[in-house]
């Protein structure tokens, strides 16, 4: 049975599943919910928080994307570098998961929901300018002796970071300032199979440095 995908194209949260997916060739169908999807009875099943990404593979019905990356790559990818079985190793990957859903989704990811959308009940911009900054700064501390964020090899913690960060001037921030984190995006986008997620440009002159 083909796994099935709710989300839509322009999520962060969904394009890491899907970065996964692809980069684990496994066949999908990607099924577009939108704001009247998610509020409807059939969706509310699936999710009764009315979120996406919604994963289903056969019975199993999982939502929230970090949780869904850990599933993914510890069912068809076990014994790969995707997620490692070393205590240590696990632990800095579930570090950056938690990065993931706190500075990245309270930072980068909120700036962007607000620049483009003027999404309700988002960090104020300015608070997100700052969260966004002091993890950008720990980043290219941390990016600048190593080429990926949780071990020697890529993981589903660089998928989990890499989308909205990857967008941080559609959140009017720039990247300017920091090399090593511009690199590492470049590294995970020569990953095999890997596909961008669509654009929202900002004009130039509304992209602010955060340095």
């Amino acid at each position: 049975m083909t796994i099935k995908l709710y989300g839509v194209p322009l999520s962060g949260h969904c394009h890491r599943v899907a970065l996964l997916l692809d980069m684990l060739q496994l066949p999908h169908e990607f099924i577009e919910a939108g704001a009247d999807v998610r509020r409807s009875e059939a969706f509310l099943k699936l999710n009764p928080l009315g979120q996406i990404p919604v994963l289903i593979d056969g019975d199993l019905v999982l939502s929230d994307s970090n949780a869904i990356l850990t599933y993914l790559s510890t069912r068809y990818a076990a014994q790969s570098h995707w997620y490692p079985t070393e205590a240590v190793a696990v632990a800095h990957v579930q570090r950056w998961l938690s990065i993931a859903a706190g500075e990245v989704r309270y930072g980068p990811a909120s700036a962007r929901m607000t620049a483009l959308w003027n999404a309700p009940g988002e960090v104020d911009p300015t608070l997100a300018e700052k969260i966004a900054t002091r993890l950008f700064r720990m980043m290219e501390s941390h990016l600048a002796q190593r080429q990926w964020l949780a071990t020697q090899n890529s993981t589903i913690a660089d998928l989990a970071c890499y989308s909205y960060i990857a967008h941080a001037s559609e959140g009017r921030l720039s990247l300017e300032a920091y090399p090593a984190i511009r690199a590492w995006l470049q590294r995970v986008e020569s990953l095999p199979h890997f596909r961008a997620m669509p654009t929202s440009p900002l004009p130039a002159s509304s992209v602010t440095a955060a340095s």
